[in-house]
């Protein structure tokens, strides 16, 4: 049983992933490659001039990878509550089980529903129902979290995928009773 699985691998999903992976937890990602990020044009992403979508969106996976975290592409298809967490099926028959689920789905709040977290009424264009969320990501099921777009938050990449690093961080410091800060330095040269 993995420790985080996260459905979704956006800048939200992505970015989550980057940091549980890093923090040791064992990390899986599903996604099916069909978010909004892989159409889009950035030139106010913090740190790059300009990218595109899909170049962004690969550049994050290859991180997640590097970091340690499981990579499935592949579509979530149900999710459902078990003893001790949670077990997700794909469209490709895979099944995986983890204690904590990261939903970084963008425009869908499918997956939550199905297990019973709160929504109410989106306030971005187009975005219709978002999950009902605390201020550190938890929806209203214990073990489910939720991140960007899903979770309320502006659909601006740079936003989304600061706010799935602040639910990795909150998600990590719960399971390590301690909180988690993830800062490197620049090692001296010579």
């Amino acid at each position: 049983m993995y420790d985080i699985a996260i459905i979704g691998a956006g800048p939200a999903g992505a970015s989550a992933a980057i940091f549980t992976a890093k923090a040791g937890k064992s990390t899986v990602v599903i996604d099916s490659d069909k978010g909004v990020t892989r159409r889009a044009w950035f030139e106010n992403f913090y740190g790059i001039p300009e990218i595109d979508g899909p170049s962004l969106v690969d550049i994050g996976v290859a991180q997640l990878k590097k970091l340690g975290a499981e990579y499935v592409l592949d579509e979530a298809t149900d999710v459902s509550a078990i003893e001790g967490g949670f077990a997700i099926t794909t469209a490709g028959g895979a099944s995986f089980q983890a204690k904590h689920v990261v939903l970084a789905t963008g425009f869908s709040v499918e997956f939550g529903e199905k297990l019973g977290a709160a929504t109410k009424p989106g306030t971005e264009p187009r975005v219709k129902t978002i999950f009902d969320v605390d201020a550190d990501g938890r929806t209203s099921v214990p073990g489910v979290w939720a991140a960007g777009t899903a979770a309320g938050v502006s659909v601006h990449g740079i936003i989304t995928a600061g706010d799935g690093a602040k639910v990795a961080i909150n998600l990590i410091s719960e399971l390590n009773g301690d909180r988690y800060v993830d800062h490197d330095v620049i090692k001296p040269k010579g």
